[in-house]
């Protein structure tokens, strides 16, 4: 199975990461080995230095394709999840391309609980929200997605023959730690949650690798 990411799928987020809105989607990836589930910890690695989580709206993908029109991309969903992604800051920004800060084992919380697109359609309108130790971090909606999710599975296709279990983060909105002043970032001891609505509730604990 492949993970997927969108980068800089928000306006909001690209802006205030100090970078313009991308005019195509920008899609890196992620590896099987940061997958955890629900209460399973975050893992901190020693000398990484700022680690931030990322709420995301996830797409499962349910029957594959190659080059899947827009207009059909939903009957290739299977439906959605909660997502963190889960990013080493310092090096994401002394690194050309963003394998290793996103890379790092536990790096990618997925929550157990698939909604269908009978029931939440093509992801919009949907509330996304992020809470470090029960202050909301974030709160955005995906009526803001810059690139919707016919449009991310129908670009990610053209690229890559989606299979069912393929997973799509389709990205994350502003309020990140990283952009705030001071800054903050997770440690051992924090729990972080991924609310978006319709969903539920993805929460994991932080602790030291």
């Amino acid at each position: 199975m492949k993970i997927i990411c969108v980068g800089k799928n928000y306006a909001d987020h690209a802006s205030e990461m100090g970078g313009d809105a991308p005019t195509t989607p920008l899609i890196f990836g992620k590896f099987p080995n940061t997958l955890v589930g629900p209460g399973e910890p975050i893992l901190l690695p020693d000398g990484i230095g700022h680690v931030d989580a990322e709420a995301e709206l996830c797409v499962e993908i349910g029957t594959g394709g190659h080059r899947i029109p827009e207009g059909r991309a939903l009957e290739h969903v299977r439906g959605y999840r909660c997502a963190n992604d889960v990013s080493a800051r310092d090096i994401q920004h002394s690194e050309s391309q963003w394998t290793r800060a996103k890379g790092f084992d536990t790096f990618c919380p997925l929550g157990d609980t698939c909604v269908p697109v009978a029931e939440l359609g093509d992801g919009g309108g949907l509330r996304v929200v992020q809470r470090l130790n029960g202050e909301v971090i974030q709160d955005g909606n995906t009526r803001d997605l810059i690139f919707s999710v016919p449009h991310l599975v129908s670009f990610v296709s053209n690229v890559f023959t989606l299979e069912p279990g393929d997973l799509i983060l389709t990205g994350t909105p502003a309020g990140v730690g990283y952009a705030r002043d001071p800054k903050l970032t997770m440690k051992p001891g924090d729990t972080v949650e991924v609310e978006i609505e319709g969903i539920g509730v993805l929460s994991n604990p932080v602790v030291a690798g």
